[in-house]
Parts: structure tokens; sequence; C-alpha cells
């Protein structure tokens, strides 16, 4: 019982740390100790160490050899892997949608949150715009592509943060390019979605990417 409990406060733990870095909360490059974890989620040593390395097996936290956890950092070529990978996914995701004209509920309905942030460029969007995204995915009913690219999500996240935090892409545009997605489905359209799935993933990455060379 004991072991399930630790378990249990392992798991909640690396929830939390998992929100903090993909919040913005815990910058790119800050430092996670176990004395740190162990403080601020008044738990032990031992449970705060397996809670790092949780994210650090996801991938949002690395660590060298005697050194601290750091909150992983994206490198421009890094993001532009990253949105590359994803395009490729979703792709063949909507030409295998567009070939039964299906529009995604799921989809619609993340849609529908981010028209509720219409203005701005807020970090209010990551989630939703994130659940439009993999409700393309699910669709086509794979488990290994849906698992393939939720692989991705965590770095996803990470990118879209940035995104929306240093506001290079606005609500409304987003908003206007997953409203042609969809319309392209329904339509049967496959090349016409690719192209403005291309265009809408192909901006934020290059726009990212160039902020962090400058």
């Amino acid at each position: 019982m004991a072991g399930v409990q630790v378990v249990g406060v392992v798991d909640a733990v690396a929830a939390a740390l998992r929100s903090a870095v993909l919040d913005g909360e815990l910058s790119s490059g800050a430092s996670v100790t176990e004395a740190s974890v162990a403080t601020r989620f008044e738990v032990a040593r031992p449970s705060a160490k397996a809670a790092i390395e949780k994210l650090v097996a996801d991938g949002l936290l690395v660590r060298s050899a005697h050194r601290s956890a750091r909150v992983r950092s994206l490198d421009a070529d890094a993001v532009l892997d990253v949105y590359a990978t994803r395009r490729r996914i979703e792709e063949a995701a909507l030409r295998e949608l567009a070939a039964s004209r299906a529009v995604p509920e799921a989809a619609a309905d993340a849609q529908r949150e981010i028209g509720e942030h219409l203005g701005g460029s807020s970090v209010d969007i990551v989630d939703p715009d994130m659940r439009f995204h993999s409700a393309l995915v699910d669709a086509i009913g794979s488990e290994r592509t849906s698992r393939a690219y939720a692989a991705l999500v965590d770095e996803v996240r990470l990118c879209m943060v940035q995104v929306q935090g240093r506001r290079l892409v606005s609500v409304d545009a987003i908003l206007a390019e997953h409203a042609r997605i969809l319309d392209h489905l329904a339509a049967g359209d496959a090349d016409a979605a690719a192209t403005e799935l291309a265009g809408h993933l192909g901006r934020a990455g290059r726009r990212l990417a160039d902020a962090m060379r400058a």
C-alpha cells in the first residue's frame, strides 16, 4: 500500500512540474533541483528525484552527469524540426479525413474555445490549439499514429507557449487558418487542406525560429 502511495505522490509532483514547464512558469534553461522540488511540493527527496526523472524521460528536462536537471532549451533548428515532424503526421491525417469529408467534432469544439480569445495573442489558447491539432490526428482512428503524435506533444507545447508568449501569431489568424482547414476537409479537398496546414505550421515555426536566432 505504501508503494502505491509513493507512486501516486511521484505522479502528482511530475504532473505539477510538467504544468509549470509548459505554462512557462519554469522558463527555458531553469534549474530544477531535487531540493527545490521537495521544498515546493512538501515531499521527500526520493519522490522529488523520481518526479524529475519522469520529466527527463519525457524530454522536458535534461540532466548531464553530476549536474542538476534543467528545463530543456529548444534552439531554432529543433523548433523547425518539431514543426516539420508535426506537419508530416498531420498532413497524412488530413488526407485521410478529406477522403471521407470528415470534420472531427473535437476539432470544431476546440475551435470554438479558441474563438473566445479573439483580439489578442495569448497562452490561453495553447490548450485548445493543441486539442484542435490532436483531434485531427486522433480522428483517423489509428492508435499507433496517435501514439507517435502524442510523443511530440510536450515539445509542441513548449514551442506553442513561446509562440504565444512572444505574440508571434494572432489568435485571429490562427482561428481563420483552422477554419479554412476544416472547410477544406468538409469539401473533400485534401490538397487545399494540406497546403493550408503547411502555411499555418510553417509560419509559426519560422517566426519562432527567427525570433530565437535574433
